[in-house]
């Protein structure tokens, strides 16, 4: 079965957040202060979100992706990777982290269906990593990068955020990284998410800058096929490297028209479109699987053709609903 949306676009893909809370406070990510986090009471429960899943799964959903917050924070992760992976129709399951929890938790996730991670790095300067975070440890994100390698929960992605003044000094030390090791280094450009932002109009960088960095070192990238995993990243390698080099253009060149995305956040409301305030509640509709589809149908139908990031880097007029930070949304 295949699941389209108003814009006739194949959705085969739902990225469930599991919790909005974190054990970083990542500058773009949340405030200073974090957030008022959600109740347990609010949050769903895995037997919830596993309805949505089988529903899902049902109408054409065959990629799941798990987020947070942090979702290795979450009581008893393992076992819903475990419920999920067993879901028919469910062919790849992946799951965004910071990395910190990985070296306790990569082996009983690979064995439960994992099949690979994203991992959040957005310096390799430990003094730096402290300043985005806030609060982490770069010595942790890279003790669970290694953990994901041994396991083999690959291919191993790096998020890493192009954040002007920050780490744009540290391009040139990425793309060596992916030269030296097997891991796929995805630049994202900054995006404002959340009312919380006040500095990403000082930020903001387009990733024609990595492109230009590249090629003023002699680092020629060459288009390849993506790594593992359908995605928006536009995927190159550097000759004789043994990872790859991603580059994700959420404002610059945006994707909407390829979307295939469906989220879940925390709290219960699936949202067609990351940077739109519109989302429905499941929780009405769990009791009833053929409710809870065409909820999903319904929520798909009114996606719009685009979000309103604009292309010269600056957001447009945006509804309040869209300005929740990434935590309380989903990355």
């Amino acid at each position: 079965m295949t699941l389209k949306d108003g814009q006739d676009r194949k959705h085969d893909y739902l990225r469930i957040s599991v919790t909005d809370r974190c054990n970083l406070r990542c500058i773009y990510c949340m405030g200073e202060d974090g957030i008022e986090q959600s109740s347990h009471e609010t949050i769903l429960s895995y037997e919830e979100i596993m309805k949505v899943v089988s529903a899902g799964a049902e109408l054409g959903i065959s990629k799941i992706r798990i987020t947070g917050g942090e979702p290795l924070v979450r009581k008893n992760l393992v076992e819903l990777v475990r419920m999920i992976a067993q879901v028919p129709g469910i062919s790849d399951l992946a799951m965004t982290t910071n990395g910190t929890l990985l070296p306790r938790y990569a082996a009983d996730l690979k064995k439960a269906g994992l099949d690979r991670v994203n991992i959040s790095l957005d310096t390799l300067q430990a003094d730096k990593y402290r300043k985005i975070t806030r609060c982490g440890s770069l010595d942790e994100a890279m003790k669970g990068i290694e953990a994901a390698l041994e396991h083999n929960l690959e291919p191993v992605k790096l998020n890493t955020v192009l954040i002007k003044g920050i780490n744009d000094d540290e391009v040139l030390d990425f793309l060596h990284l992916a030269l030296e090791k097997p891991l796929h280094i995805r630049f994202i450009e900054y995006m404002q998410i959340g009312d919380h932002d006040r500095a990403y109009s000082g930020h903001y960088l387009p990733l024609s800058f990595i492109e230009e960095t590249a090629k003023k070192a002699d680092l020629p990238l060459t288009p390849v096929p993506l790594p593992g995993g359908a995605g928006p990243a536009e995927s190159y390698n550097i000759p004789g490297g043994r990872g790859t080099i991603g580059l994700i253009h959420p404002i610059s060149k945006h994707f909407c028209e390829s979307c295939n995305r469906l989220r879940l956040t925390a709290e219960g409301s699936l949202k067609a479109c990351l940077y739109w305030q519109d989302e429905k509640p499941v929780r009405p509709v769990l009791h009833n699987k053929e409710a809870l589809q065409n909820l999903i149908r319904e929520v798909l139908a009114g996606k719009p053709v685009e979000h309103q990031m604009a292309a010269n880097g600056k957001c447009g007029t945006v509804s309040p609903g869209t300005m929740r930070g990434m935590s309380k949304t989903g990355g």
